[in-house]
């Protein structure tokens, strides 16, 4: 009895994790640069059964009766796809087209993200390219992006400053990063990551052709942003699969219990 309140009790919490990993991707389809979590599950320990002491026959190897202890979370898979682009108009909206982060200065730590939603920064020392909770977006040396403004030639030739912001300047500036294994990132809050020993180190993102010449691996698209990969048929469909596999454990939570009280009340008679 005691097997199948085990089986029961670790579906019941494995399963609340899966629904909750459900729950929050819908809860972020519209988190713009949002990667989606997957549940993994794994059963967990396998013990032999017990059988006959007086069984003479003999077993092939690996064919023993064996009794599982239920299921557990094996972990949270990341599902480092490509979203869709949404036009926002607005000049400071990046997105990147394949491979590829931007990174973030965030209180002294770098981190990555899909997300390009920044603004500027009115600093005394100029001011510079931010994402939308002021943490500062860095180039490809991993320095702050100070905004730069055309120039224009005046009547005699002479070039003047002007206050127009030069947009395509910034989109070039931007560091974009890549990971041998971006599957392996450190998700934080679903729009920004850490590297980790699976993941590997940040590189940036292009490659050197065979001419010598350098080769992006992504493109960035400006006025735009990238949408989570969150599906939402497969979500509902992931949904409905957790919480049915909730139910049939509770139920077998509440099976088990009923003949532990048929097998008491037998003792007692």
């Amino acid at each position: 009895m005691n097997i199948a309140f085990y089986n029961g009790a670790s579906g019941l919490k494995a399963y609340q994790h899966g629904i909750n990993a459900v729950a929050h991707n819908i809860a972020n389809v519209n988190s713009y640069g949002y990667k989606a979590d997957k549940a993994e599950f794994r059963d967990l320990m396998y013990t032999r059964m017990d059988v006959n002491p007086n069984y003479n026959g003999t077993r092939e190897a690996g064919t023993e009766l064996m009794n599982g202890h239920g299921v557990q979370l094996f972990g949270l898979d990341l599902q480092y796809t490509q979203g869709s682009f949404h036009n926002t108009g607005h000049p400071l909206d990046f997105a990147i087209a394949g491979e590829g982060l931007f990174a973030v200065n965030r209180r002294d730590r770098i981190e990555y993200t899909r997300n390009g939603d920044f603004d500027i920064s009115v600093e005394p020392d100029g001011n510079y390219l931010v994402a939308a909770d002021g943490a500062y977006v860095l180039d490809a040396d991993y320095q702050r992006i100070q905004i730069l403004y055309r120039d224009e030639y005046g009547p005699n030739g002479e070039l003047t400053p002007t206050e127009e912001i030069d947009f395509d300047a910034i989109a070039e500036r931007l560091g974009v990063f890549s990971f041998d294994n971006p599957f392996g990132l450190q998700k934080l809050d679903g729009q920004n990551f850490l590297p980790t020993d699976i993941s590997g180190q940040p590189f940036p993102a292009f490659a050197i052709g065979e001419d010598g010449r350098v080769v992006r691996q992504y493109e960035i698209y400006t006025t735009s942003l990238e949408r989570s990969n969150v599906s939402l048929s497969q979500e509902m469909s992931d949904l409905i699969v957790d919480q049915k596999a909730y139910q049939f454990s509770a139920r077998v939570v509440s099976v088990a219990d009923e003949l532990e009280q048929v097998v008491n009340s037998l003792r007692r008679s």
